[in-house]
């Protein structure tokens, strides 16, 4: 083989993966999707004592009436679980319920919910219809996660296991 014809094949392939990944690009197959389920939030410091006082630790919250109904249980279960699913790492997760009327909770439904701190308030800071969604506050006391309705366990269970794994704190 010449000189000359070896010299073209180095620089093409060379010069191969560079085309393909401009290729690529302008098709659109170097795009995906964001690799958490649940929705980032522009993260906003909580003031509120029931947040000062869990701070330190990353923190489940559900707002929901004290009635509680089969969607509300299932946030609290959702919670519950994702929590449990982590196991040595369990402590480093609080949840709270946020009670936004005056209300008492079924008895039934406090004892499968055990553990689970209970707060009366305002949603104040929280963004979105608050009782449609489990928000996740980190360490520092600043929300920063929203999980949609009718979440899928096993996506929070992923995007909570990543968060706990490359966080320094909490």
């Amino acid at each position: 083989m010449p000189a000359r014809l070896k010299l073209v094949a180095v620089l093409l392939a060379c010069a191969a993966p560079l085309a393909l990944a401009w290729i690529a690009w302008d098709f659109g197959w170097g795009t995906g999707k964001p690799g958490n389920y649940g929705e980032l939030i522009a993260p906003r410091t909580l003031q509120e004592p029931e947040f000062l006082a869990l701070r330190g630790k990353w923190v489940f919250v559900a707002f929901d009436s004290a009635a509680c109904d089969a969607y509300c249980e299932r946030k609290l279960y959702f919670m519950r679980q994702v929590r449990t699913a982590q196991g040595k790492d369990q402590s480093r997760i609080e949840r709270l319920w946020v009670i936004t009327d005056r209300g008492s909770p079924r008895p039934e439904l406090l004892a499968a919910i055990e553990g689970t701190r209970i707060s009366r308030g305002a949603p104040g800071e929280f963004p979105g219809r608050v009782v449609d969604h489990i928000y996740l506050v980190d360490p520092l006391g600043n929300l920063m996660m929203r999980f949609p309705r009718d979440p899928d366990p096993s996506k929070m269970l992923k995007d909570v296991q990543r968060l706990l794994k490359y966080s320094q704190i909490g």
